[in-house]
């Protein structure tokens, strides 16, 4: 079953139970799926977009309200913070387990090792073998800090 299928399948049940937040945040997501869709036959690509694709979309969507909801913390605006905080639990069901900061120092430093990097030069591409490698799994913000401190 494809990511697309278990997301839809999840709308379905939300409806059912009648879960507000759930809905909203599930159709979110479908219209972000479509958008990129619609973007990818644009470029000639028929049948839509695969399941890594989904699974950015899923990682941007939990960035931005990660953003959104420590402005509103900032702000004072705590009920507006925890709807994000609960969108990105909902969200979140939908992607693979997130590595732990250690657990992403140790992968930084085995690659800096294979590949032999001695200077920031090297950073980019670290970086594009780590992305290669464990494109949903991680935030590659801390990768990109560790990558720094390694190869600095």
């Amino acid at each position: 079953m494809s990511l697309r299928e278990i997301i839809n399948n999840e709308l379905k049940v939300a409806m059912l139970s009648k879960q507000k937040r759930d809905i909203s945040t599930l159709r979110l997501v479908n219209a972000a799926i479509k958008d990129r869709d619609i973007e990818a036959r644009t470029s000639g690509e028929d049948g839509g977009v695969d399941d890594d694709t989904i699974l950015s979309i899923l990682s941007k969507m939990i960035k931005q309200r990660k953003e959104s909801a420590e402005i509103y913390k900032a702000s004072d605006r705590l009920d507006l913070s925890q709807q994000e905080n609960e969108e990105i639990v909902i969200i979140s069901k939908f992607l693979p387990q997130q590595l732990s900061k250690e657990e992403i120092s140790k992968i930084c430093q085995e690659i800096v090792k294979n590949t032999n990097s001695s200077s920031i030069k090297d950073m980019g591409m670290c970086m594009g073998k780590i992305k290669d490698n464990y494109s949903s799994q991680m935030d590659f913000s801390i990768a990109g800090k560790i990558f720094k401190e390694i190869l600095t």
